[in-house]
């Protein structure tokens, strides 16, 4: 199953939304416009284009193993307001180039898969596709962060097919197991959906980083169980870095 976090690329929207957002220039140009539309139109399709060669796989996995790996999927492309407040924090010029240059998390994919076996085996697999390149791997799961946060991170670079040729463009994807998720919607709650005083944050937040420990031990007998019943193949590593550029750590 795929949930879509917003309709599909709605031109007249994008156009709207670049007339209205304050530029460090009075106004965008018409040419300028067209060319943010046009990029648009490449991350949508390089989002898609990921997304079904997920299914495929999961399609698959069910065919040789009666198992369904991916739970669900959600994808995103992120929004003209979130862009360029993202290019203003950094201090960049707000233009095609400098997106393209340095914003490497316009289109995303977060997988939700059933077990850290099925985190690794699709991630892999997915990973040694001819057609993709990976750019860049963060290992959130066998390095958790400090808060308890778990999940993997790879941006891949996926081949968009338009008249004027291939364009490789990148995707995050984070994989993820349904309790790791679980886990992290709550954080993220906590975090940017609260104003909660200091002290019942700091509360909350440890209660979170223990049951983040909690969850791991339970996912781990629960993926041992799994493995002892069931044939799905296991790939414990993560697919291999390659470090061109830099990963944003969310969606």
């Amino acid at each position: 199953m795929i949930l879509d976090r917003q309709s599909r690329l709605n031109t007249a929207e994008i156009r709207a939304r670049l007339n209205s957002t304050e530029f460090s220039s009075p106004n965008i140009n018409a040419d300028e416009i067209s060319q943010f539309i046009e990029l648009f139109q490449v991350y949508e399709g390089a989002m898609y284009e990921l997304s079904t060669k997920l299914e495929i796989l999961d399609n698959e996995f069910q065919v040789h193993f009666s198992h369904d790996p991916i739970h669900h999927m959600e994808r995103r492309l992120k929004s003209v307001n979130s862009i360029i407040e993202k290019l203003h924090r950094k201090n960049l010029p707000v233009n095609t180039k400098s997106i393209k240059d340095n914003l490497f998390d316009i289109a995303g994919i977060r997988v939700i898969c059933n077990y850290r076996d099925d985190v690794y085996s699709v991630s892999n697999y997915l990973s040694q596709q001819s057609d993709i390149q990976v750019l860049r791997v963060k290992d959130y799961i066998k390095s958790p962060k400090q808060n308890g946060y778990r999940s993997l991170h790879v941006i891949y670079a996926v081949p968009v097919f338009l008249s004027s040729g291939a364009h490789y463009t990148p995707v995050e994807v984070q994989f993820r197991t349904v309790a790791m998720d679980y886990w992290a919607s709550l954080e993220h709650d906590l975090r940017y959906k609260t104003d909660l005083p200091d002290t019942r944050y700091s509360e909350h937040s440890q209660t979170l980083l223990d049951c983040a420990r909690s969850l791991q031990n339970i996912e781990v007998q629960m993926q041992q169980i799994h493995r002892d019943i069931n044939s799905a193949p296991r790939l414990d590593n993560a697919p291999q870095s390659h470090p061109l550029i830099k990963s944003d750590d969310s969606l």
